[in-house]
């Protein structure tokens, strides 16, 4: 009786192992509820909206909250994020117009990023919006954020309008705005 349950007991084994690594596997899925909902039309709420972050250039802490009543273009980067840099320049003229319009301002993330590098980056890119650090990752995977860049543009009400996950240029930034009710430059 004995060598019958061996093979019981070493079969039962094997397909709890699969079934743990079918379930990891699984689980490990992004988080892309925005994306659908932004893709469909709808206007979520902007998740995260009570984080509040340290301030890339110190001396406190900024969140999405104090940025409320105005269009928010939020961006996640990286100093090492080549496609950032690319992205900077229409990233800073995007800056320019909504604060030429009084509408809002770009918001700055930074991902898994050295401070000291992130500071180095806004110098060099000569970068006028505001950035804060997200060393803790408090805010990034409430927005799915794995890859980046990623930027997201939120309309006066806070919610989201469209949404990029990757370079964005100035034919996205300027759809996107419209759609956040900014006027045209």
């Amino acid at each position: 009786m004995k060598r019958s349950l061996v093979p019981i007991t070493v079969a039962f084994l094997a397909v709890m192992l699969i079934g743990l690594l079918v379930y990891g596997v699984v689980g490990k899925k992004t988080n892309d509820s925005l994306d659908q909902a932004v893709s469909a039309g709808k206007k979520p709420a902007a998740p995260g909206v009570a984080v509040r972050l340290p301030n890339l250039a110190g001396g406190g802490t900024t969140g999405l909250a104090d940025l409320g009543g105005k269009v928010v273009v939020l961006n996640f980067w990286a100093s090492w994020c080549e496609p950032c840099k690319a992205e900077a320049p229409v990233l800073e003229k995007v800056q320019k117009r909504l604060e030429n319009t009084h509408s809002g301002t770009v918001f700055g993330v930074t991902y898994k990023d050295a401070p000291d590098a992130s500071q180095a980056f806004v110098k060099q890119q000569k970068s006028t919006w505001p950035n804060v650090r997200d060393d803790r990752l408090k805010l990034a995977p409430k927005y799915g954020t794995s890859q980046l860049p990623e930027t997201f543009v939120i309309d006066r009400t806070g919610k989201v309008v469209a949404l990029s996950r990757g370079q964005i240029d100035q034919q996205f930034m300027d759809a996107a705005l419209e759609r956040a009710g900014v006027p045209a430059a």
